[in-house]
């Protein structure tokens, strides 16, 4: 019970921050007249609400939130910069393809991105959870098994916006309608399926080789 109430706890803010109160915001601003660049920018003031909460109150920056940011930040870029009518469906391959992009940045960084979506998804969000989690960094499997994780999301990702900006030149547009809608899930299935898979190899690995590491 105390699990399952730090996992709430962990969660129900990002969800509220970062799902429920952008989109409520976004359709309400769109409703009413405001352009999708506008409403879009403006939707992006919760996760920035939520992230200023946490690091007042816990000292500490989620990372889950900033994503979220980037996210919108991407958003906001790609619908600036693809304006044009005839370009739509590369525009919406713009967000993902940046995202790649940002992903494979982060390789040049101390810390691959994963590693921070990892801590948010693979914890229960507690001092305890965290410290255990950053502590992992010390082992060259967990470092490889971040990376792996980052280089392959990242070029998965680059990979789809690629192809489906290829494809809108090829394929009528009623066609690719379809794709754009689709792609992006099989894609994201696929890799969500690709890293529990992978995730669990790395780590009875890892508990094969520092079973203390891993130890309740």
């Amino acid at each position: 019970m105390a699990r399952f109430r730090a996992i709430a706890l962990n969660w129900g803010p990002t969800i509220v921050f970062n799902v429920v109160l952008p989109y409520l915001t976004y359709t309400v601003l769109a409703d009413r007249g405001v352009s999708a660049v506008a409403a879009l920018a403006i939707s992006g003031v919760w996760p920035a609400v939520e992230v200023l909460g946490i690091f007042l109150i816990k000292r500490r920056v989620d990372d889950f939130g900033v994503l979220a940011l980037i996210v919108v930040g991407l958003g906001v870029l790609s619908a600036l910069v693809f304006r044009s009518a005839s370009l739509v469906l590369v525009k919406d391959s713009a967000a993902t393809g940046l995202f790649g992009l940002v992903l494979l940045g982060s390789l040049l960084t101390r810390r691959p991105l994963m590693f921070y979506f990892g801590r948010k998804f693979g914890t229960d969000g507690t001092e305890e959870g965290l410290a255990r989690w950053n502590g992992l960094w010390e082992y060259a499997g967990f470092r490889r098994t971040q990376r792996v994780l980052t280089l392959v999301w990242g070029v998965a990702y680059l990979a789809e916006a690629v192809a489906r900006v290829v494809l809108s030149y090829v394929l009528p547009t009623s066609t690719m309608v379809l794709i754009s809608t689709v792609l992006p899930i099989v894609v994201t299935a696929a890799l969500v399926a690709w890293t529990v898979m992978y995730a669990r190899r790395s780590r009875a690995a890892a508990v094969r080789r520092n079973p203390a590491a891993f130890s309740t």
